[in-house]
């Protein structure tokens, strides 16, 4: 019950139907219908990049495919390698810290 109530708080104009032809052997279809309520905050996002190059606009880095020195190359997404925009796996202990899933980009030559 403590679910419901829960999902009551987060939910507006929400909607449950159970269907089934009487003495049907078939299953009941549940279906839940729900609009999420628009949020009130004022509050910015919190950022992505903890530290790379803080002081650009914006980072880019733009990579010629065919001047790969290697046939795989694999390039940061997580914004924590110390060897950006190269990755370093510093996304596996940022994955077990905050249970994202966040991997390389990897470029074949």
């Amino acid at each position: 019950m403590a679910a419901l109530a829960s999902a009551s708080a987060l939910f507006r104009g929400a909607a449950l139907s159970v269907s089934a032809p009487a003495g049907s052997s078939r299953r009941a279809r549940t279906g839940v219908r729900a609009e999420a309520e628009a949020s009130t905050s004022t509050s910015a996002a919190a950022p992505i990049n903890p530290s790379i190059r803080k002081e650009s606009d914006k980072v880019v880095d733009t990579v010629q495919v065919a001047e790969l020195s290697k046939p795989l190359v694999a390039y940061c997404r997580c914004w924590r390698s110390e060897t950006f925009p190269l990755c370093n796996g510093a996304h596996v202990k940022h994955n077990k810290e905050t249970g994202d899933n966040v991997g390389p980009l990897l470029l074949k030559k």
